[in-house]
């Protein structure tokens, strides 16, 4: 622990305030001092943390927060910049009271930094070509950041057939329809971008294969459940996933697979329809 990178503790809240132990590495991560500062007076936690993130220790510390997902959090350091971080948290309980707080804290400044990086360049240009989209996340990588990443394009498979059959309205609607689908299942998760008329990007940063795979079952699964509640218009989409454990100077594979996988889907429901019709 005492060689950790990351930031590992122990915060006792009851009876007293204090910690039980504080790793060194706060030391590296947010200034020389800092250690011992905390050590000496347990209360400067609430003084480091950054004003919206205030309430979140709160809960952490006395309860109140799920501790079984990451709790993300900013820290200010001894310059006064503040630094994102991810924390698993375990509660400590006594007598069914909650005495104390442990966990390890991963600093992920450079993830967050790069997910903002992408998605700057998605807000102001949100109309941009899929190309054009992963050439500039792909230099980024092979400069900056390698980290795990997934990539999953999505295709609907009738828009054509809805804008010449009801016109471009029934068509919107379609594609308002997808989009929002896509959004309760992406849209705290990854990035997630239209990026043509019928056409959607999700990029997962930092994520498992498994992690990946089951979000894809997710979706197959939304899909089947939005067609079958009949609330909307009819969706068919064809889309295909690619994983890498590192992108650095793997985007480009990463897009191409994608790409190919949502084509062999495509491919697959038009000849399972072409079959459906001649029976």
């Amino acid at each position: 622990m005492e060689s950790s990178k990351d930031i590992i503790y122990c915060y006792e809240s009851n009876p007293s305030s204090k910690f039980r132990y504080l790793s060194p590495s706060i030391n590296t991560l947010l200034g020389q001092g800092v250690l011992e500062e905390a050590c000496n007076d347990p209360s400067s936690p609430f003084e480091r943390i950054h004003p919206d993130d205030f309430e979140l220790l709160n809960e952490k510390i006395y309860g109140g927060i799920d501790y079984t997902k990451p709790v993300i959090q900013r820290w200010r350091t001894i310059e006064g910049d503040f630094l994102w971080f991810e924390e698993y948290a375990t509660p400590i309980y006594e007598e069914e009271q909650l005495v104390a707080v442990q966990g390890i804290i991963r600093n992920i400044d450079e993830r967050v930094k790069f997910i903002q990086d992408i998605e700057y360049q998605m807000s102001h240009d949100p109309l941009t070509n899929i190309r054009q989209f992963f050439d500039n996340i792909a230099a980024k990588s092979n400069l900056d950041f390698d980290t795990p990443v997934a990539m999953i394009l999505c295709d609907l498979d009738e828009l054509k057939f809805m804008n010449d059959t009801y016109g471009h309205k029934k068509g919107d609607e379609l594609i308002k329809a997808a989009a929002n689908l896509l959004k309760r299942i992406f849209s705290e998760i990854a990035v997630l971008a239209r990026v043509g008329g019928d056409e959607f990007a999700v990029l997962l940063i930092d994520r498992s294969k498994r992690e990946v795979e089951s979000l894809c079952e997710l979706l197959m699964e939304e899909i089947l459940l939005q067609n079958s509640l009949k609330k909307g218009p009819h969706i068919s989409m064809s889309f295909g996933h690619a994983y890498r454990s590192h992108s650095k100077g793997n985007m480009d594979s990463l897009f191409m697979e994608a790409d190919q996988k949502m084509f062999q889907d495509k491919r697959r429901r038009k000849e399972q329809k072409l079959v459906r019709a001649g029976r």
